[in-house]
């Protein structure tokens, strides 16, 4: 570093390996965190671009062909800005050797492989910071004064009894023992017990190995801690040159970059990076002492519902208060304090979004862990206080257990991830026990979703159609669209088997517009063959429901293929209205203002409020096949349905019963008033050319309901 280039910005690195990936990485992180890169590929190309670019700082490798990073080191100082230059020697090499060698030749410092990635630009900075101080200095006093004022060590003489024999660079530094009384006094006469014992073993260390030992510690100076780096070295037969940094300001900044690297920003708690590293050492110890460790992975249930209707805001807040619930739940004083001894504590990290892991290591007994699991639902069901909000939460838990389901993390943490989507299925607010069918069934999920995404390209899915039949007018009135999967292997898949999986990973989106626009098609079809003008109902999907410009799709939709709005009926479920009421009833009104028929689907499986069923724009009411199907049988069932039809009447809204299947059924909600029916009864879904044909026959199937 020149001094007329102390200033330059941004500064410029001088990047030195024989390998052209790790320059390749190298140069990526420095150059995110600011900096402009130069590379060399040997020690020789190094410094003659060293003479020519004059950079502010270089990092070497140590291992290179012609010349290694040492004799280059070495070098780099004989040339002209060599002595102010940081250079950072890069090494794979731990032994003391090398980094007693390295200081030598002249380093400032080195970094050990692999390289934290994240990290390195912020050393490289500090050093800079670091030396751009030290010419600072240079400038502003005599020269040999400001050389020994810019060296930011410590130096000390020390004998083999600990007493101090010589000190310098002690001006301007705060000490709990003034400068000039430390001459003649032992180390535990200057330094605190603690620190005096491990400066005074690290003196008998360097005498017996004669290697360069290097230690941190603390000093309380002032209310205030101060960190500083000593390294001791034998310098004579009685004696040993001790020199001491502070690296307060390093250690600080590397606690605020560890904090970034390692926590979670939201909730404080570790992340993934820091679980995943407290886990391996786990499991090292675990296998040491022949004990268990467990993982368990929480997703929060229906936590995305939370963050639609009140906001991303108050979710984060909710988020932080469930991290603060579960590590009370973890550390409490009673059965957990039993399980887990007090050396070791859970661990509770923040995955990312919803998601929670906990790890409970040197477990003795795995039913403990059951015990862990209800503790840690029981407290999550508790209401959370928040404003006026009080707020009911749930999890999901999945558990793996070292070595009972594997023996490294990533298959811990894979098993543990399928546990939680099983305990999904079983109706959430729950825990499950990793099973090696669990990862038989993920793999064959895994599958389908593959193929699922490959089944539009290939056209592999099919419509099928059921009408819906108006009996006091004897006529067909409208007709369902029914998506089936015609898979290459498995023949005719029906909707539940696939759609939930479409729904979680989002290809509902494209499947829901490619049935809109075939059914739609296939109205216009009919139309055009002369068949009187019916409504196509569609089946929407909540995800597809949700999406910011659903209402332009569907019109443009209609648009395109030339469909009167009128003959279109889109069905939600009753889960899917209610989930975000305020919004749904906007977008209701935008598609009834623009002719839209809309239907409650499923109706009487949810909760809906009478309040807000009013408020609704809708058409029609479709009561769910599980009460059609006892009608005839269970008295209950008939006075849901019989409520259902005079509720759906008196807010003026047609009545569809789906599933019908029996005459008996049919006759009783023929005597309820109800609208219009569809089923078994009168035709199976059929696709559209049997469905026409059957049509042209004069719907023979109908004619013994339609007969006078």
């Amino acid at each position: 570093m020149q001094q007329a280039d102390f200033e330059r910005e941004p500064p410029l690195i001088l990047v030195v390996d024989d390998d052209q990936v790790v320059r390749l990485m190298e140069r990526s992180a420095l150059e995110q965190t600011g900096f402009v890169v130069e590379e060399a590929e040997n020690g020789a190309m190094a410094l003659s671009a060293f003479e020519r670019l004059k950079p502010d700082a270089v990092l070497l490798d140590v291992m290179m062909p012609e010349m290694d990073g040492f004799s280059a080191c070495e070098e780099m100082r004989k040339l002209p800005g060599g002595d102010l230059t940081p250079i950072f020697i890069v090494t794979g090499l731990d032994d003391l050797e090398s980094i007693s060698r390295a200081y030598e030749v002249g380093a400032t410092d080195f970094l050990a492989k692999p390289i934290n990635w994240g990290v390195l630009g912020h050393h490289v900075r500090y050093m800079l910071k670091a030396a751009r101080g030290l010419l600072r200095l240079k400038q502003s006093e005599a020269k040999n004064q400001a050389l020994l004022n810019a060296i930011p060590d410590l130096m000390f003489r020390i004998n083999k009894e600990g007493i101090f024999l010589e000190a310098k660079g002690l001006r301007d530094v705060v000490y709990i023992v003034p400068p000039h009384e430390i001459l003649g006094k032992r180390l535990d006469e200057v330094l605190p017990e603690d620190v005096a014992q491990k400066t005074s073993y690290h003196v008998n260390r360097a005498f017996q190995t004669d290697d360069i030992q290097l230690f941190i510690y603390e000093l309380q100076i002032g209310g205030a801690t101060h960190y500083y780096e000593a390294r001791i070295v034998v310098s004579g037969e009685e004696e040993v040159l001790a020199i001491v940094r502070d690296v307060s300001e390093r250690i600080r900044a590397e606690g605020q970059i560890t904090s970034l690297a390692y926590y979670d920003s939201l909730t404080g708690l570790p992340n993934r990076l820091l679980f995943k590293d407290r886990l391996r050492q786990a499991l090292a110890n675990a296998q040491r002492y022949g004990r268990k460790v467990a993982v368990m992975f929480l997703d929060v249930d229906h936590f995305k519902r939370i963050n639609d209707t009140l906001g991303h805001n108050f979710g984060d807040l909710l988020l932080q208060r469930i991290g603060d619930r579960l590590m009370t739940c973890v550390r409490s004083t009673d059965s957990v304090a039993r399980i887990v001894p007090e050396e070791v504590t859970p661990i509770v990290a923040r995955m990312g979004g919803d998601e929670f892991m906990i790890l409970l290591a040197n477990i003795k007994q795995a039913q403990h862990i059951a015990l862990v699991a209800r503790r840690v639902l029981n407290g999550l069901s508790q209401p959370f206080m928040m404003g006026t909000h009080e707020i009911y939460t749930s999890v999901s838990m999945g558990i793996t257990i070292y070595p009972i389901d594997g023996e490294d993390p990533e298959n811990l943490l894979k098993y543990a991830d399928i546990a939680m989507y099983q305990a999904k299925e079983k109706g959430r607010n729950n825990y499950q026990f990793y099973t090696g069918s669990m990862n038989v069934a993920a793999v064959e999920r895994f599958t389908i979703e593959n193929q699922l995404r490959k089944a539009l390209t290939r056209n592999e899915f099919q419509l099928y159609y059921q009408a819906q039949v108006d009996i006091r007018r004897r006529e067909v009135v409208g007709v369902e669209a029914l998506v089936r999967w015609a898979h290459p292997e498995k023949g005719l898949v029906p909707p539940l088997s696939f759609i939930p999986l479409a729904e979680e990973t989002g290809l509902i989106i494209p499947i829901g517009q490619w049935i809109l626009r075939v059914a739609c098609q296939q109205n216009r079809i009919w139309q055009t063959a002369g068949f009187s003008p019916i409504r196509m109902m569609v089946n929407i999907s909540g995800v597809q429901f949700r999406e910011k410009d659903f209402v332009e799709n569907v019109m443009g939709t209609l648009a395109d293929i030339g469909l009167d709005p009128q003959h279109l009926e889109l069905e939600l479920t009753e889960s899917t209205a209610m989930e975000n009421a305020e919004a749904t009833l906007a977008i209701l009104h935008a598609l009834r203002e623009r002719g839209v028929q809309l239907a409650i689907d499923d109706f009487g499986t949810g909760y809906s409020s009478l309040g807000y069923l009013q408020r609704f724009p809708i058409h029609t009411l479709k009561i769910d096949r599980s009460f059609v199907k006892d009608l005839d049988r269970d008295p209950n069932a008939a006075a849901i349905g019989k409520s259902i039809i005079g509720l759906a009447h008196n807010l003026n809204l047609k009545v569809v019963a789906e599933g019908v299947e029996t005459e008996q059924q049919m006759d009783f909600l023929q005597k309820c008033g109800c609208d219009h029916m569809q089923g078994y009864l009168f035709h199976m879904p059929e696709p559209a050319e049997r469905l026409t044909q059957i049509w042209q026959e004069g719907f023979p199937l109908s004619l013994r309901f339609f007969s006078a």
